[in-house]
Formats: structure tokens, C-alpha cells, sequence
């Protein structure tokens, strides 16, 4: 488990590169992340939000959404953007069953829907 003074210096860090570089998607990524570990849930949000709208595309990204918005105790959007994750090719359904980021959809009928429509997509 990284301490507490090696995450505030990462996260430092790489705010600082993001202020150069706003749309230097890997720092947003990192950035979500480390601000998540750190129980930064509100920054982590935001910083997947912007994720997000820079790629559209990105199951992982879109995924990572649902775990912020998971962790942010709404429900209802972090299921629909795991839906919108699965649908972009999301597909590690072991992960997403033990997810503890997810852990407050796993009772949820509709995350155990989706979390069977993964399953079912393997090969």
C-alpha cells in the first residue's frame, strides 16, 4: 500500500503536469486513480468525468466512471456507464464481480444483469 506522503507527492506531480498539459490523457487517467487511493472520491470523479469526455470511446474509461460514480453513492449513473462500458467492449467479468470500487452495486439485480451479459460475451 503506497503511504500517504508518496501519494500526495504523486498527486502533486502529476497536477502539475496536467496544469501544462489539460487534455495529456494518461496524467487524467493516473491522476483519477491516484486521487481514489488517496480518498479523494469527488477529484477521482471528476477526473474520470474528463476522461471520459476526452474519449468517449474508452471502455476502461467509461468503466472507471462507474466505479467513481459507484464510490460517490450514485447508483443509478454508475450503472448505466458500466452498461455504456460493456457495450464499448468492456469484457473482464471476474474483475468486475470483485471490483470493491463496485461493491455497493454487487446486490443490485440490474449489476448482477450486466455482470451476466459479460459473462456471456466471453469466449
Amino acid at each position: 500500500m503506497a503511504r500517504k506522503e508518496d501519494l500526495a507527492f504523486d498527486i502533486a506531480f502529476y497536477e502539475s503536469v496536467l496544469r501544462r498539459d489539460p487534455a495529456y490523457v494518461d496524467v487524467v487517467e493516473l491522476l483519477g486513480g491516484l486521487y481514489t487511493k488517496a480518498g479523494r472520491i469527488a477529484d477521482g470523479l471528476k477526473m474520470d468525468r474528463k476522461l471520459v469526455r476526452l474519449q468517449p470511446d474508452n471502455a476502461t474509461a467509461r468503466y472507471n466512471l462507474a466505479c467513481s460514480l459507484a464510490l460517490s453513492k450514485r447508483p443509478s449513473e454508475a450503472l448505466t456507464c458500466l452498461a455504456q462500458a460493456i457495450a464499448l467492449g468492456y469484457d473482464d467479468a471476474e474483475w468486475m464481480a470483485n471490483d470493491p470500487d463496485l461493491a455497493p452495486l454487487h446486490p443490485r439485480p440490474d449489476f448482477q444483469s450486466l455482470l451476466q451479459l459479460v459473462r456471456q460475451a466471453a469466449p
